[in-house]
């Protein structure tokens, strides 16, 4: 109910899941064993529970006075929490938590506060509330903090009934998790083919990398299918040629992010093939990519094809010779490889022995 009737290279530097940059140099020998896992990006700010939430009380009784976002007291507004970086853009499409309350914070008319991955809401499309909109341009990431809504910044003199009355005060408690700024996105697909070919490759490749963000976020939050999709999306815009090199050089880079990305998420997705096929398609550009011989190693390992990940996974560990990642698939392999050969012992056996029995 956030709609009303009123007036961001893979993921991080791990092999487990995509990474927004390229990878750090390789660890020397005497440094720690680099692992290649989650993406480093900012801890996430702890939601507020029922539990660790402070009190709500009314505004009037509220220990710092509230800020008038709007000059004429229409959208006010009680910190709780700060966050960290730059404001919510108005173009942004944000994951937020939230509670809708009327009269004395005693009447609760809407929340997602029981979704484990609230859902990215763009604003002014999924978030139309006037003053609900007005107040997220002022949080930050990881902010929370209490709204008090006049009519005309909310449901206005007719309400939403049957759950808000006419001209009513609404109340809003407010949690940004997340935001994307998609911008530059939205203006690259109003535009028509012609147009974008037109485009400095510096913008397409900002476009990309926005989209390849959305699928990051998608990817964290376990929704492989979606973050599939934005992935083959980013490619799709990636599908101009140049001709000039370095240009290319360019579009390549931003592919190989996206093939290990695709490559990744089909392994999430039970689909070893296209994991394979993708971790492949980002060797065709850079043979001597680790990441990309690792997946294609776990992608073998994953069909039962030993010869080929041992293949795959020996290259990568002649790159990264002390990465704790590869040699844990090869340790694997090995333990997966001896129990298949134990098995295989196993069946002769069984089909030899009645013939022995005859003897």
């Amino acid at each position: 109910m956030m709609a009303g009737g009123g007036a961001r290279g893979e993921l991080g530097a791990g092999w487990r899941d995509p990474d927004p940059d390229p990878d750090p140099d390789p660890a020397s020998a005497s440094a720690p064993a680099p692992t290649w896992a989650l993406a480093p990006t900012p801890t996430p700010t702890p939601a507020l529970t029922p539990a660790s939430s402070p009190s709500l009380p009314l505004a009037s009784e509220s220990l710092q006075p509230l800020q008038d976002l709007t000059g004429d007291g229409g959208v006010r507004k009680e910190q709780l929490r700060p966050g960290t970086g730059q404001p919510v853009p108005p173009s942004a499409s944000v994951a937020v938590k939230y509670s809708g309350y009327l009269g004395n914070w005693n009447k609760l008319f809407c929340s997602n506060g029981s979704s484990k991955y609230p859902r990215l809401m763009k604003l002014g499309k999924d978030i139309t509330l006037w003053g609900l909109e007005i107040g997220l341009l002022s949080m930050t990431k990881g902010e929370a903090a209490l709204f008090v809504l006049a009519p005309e910044y909310a449901y206005g003199q007719r309400g939403c009934p049957p759950s808000i009355p006419p001209n009513t005060m609404v109340l809003f408690k407010v949690e940004v998790l997340d935001f994307i700024d998609s911008e530059e996105c939205d203006a690259f697909f109003e535009l028509t083919y012609e147009q974008r070919d037109r485009l400095p490759l510096e913008k397409v490749l900002k476009v990309a990398a926005t989209e390849r963000e959305f699928g990051n976020y998608f990817f964290c939050k376990q929704r492989f299918k979606i973050a599939k999709d934005r992935y083959k999306r980013a490619l799709s815009i990636l599908g101009r040629s140049s001709s000039s090199k370095a240009e290319q050089s360019q579009i390549n880079a931003s592919k190989v992010l996206l093939f290990l990305n695709l490559s990744l998420t089909y392994l999430k997705l039970e689909r070893a093939d296209r994991a394979l096929k993708y971790g492949e398609l980002a060797l065709e550009m850079d043979q001597g990519n680790a990441k990309a011989l690792f997946r294609c190693g776990q992608a073998c390992l994953y069909m039962r094809e030993y010869s080929k990940s041992r293949d795959f996974l020996a290259r990568a560990q002649c790159i990264q010779p002390f990465n704790r990642d590869i040699n844990n698939e090869l340790k694997k392999l090995a333990r997966y490889y001896k129990e298949y050969m134990e098995m295989e012992k196993e069946m002769c056996c069984q089909m030899f022995d009645p013939l022995n029995s005859y003897g």
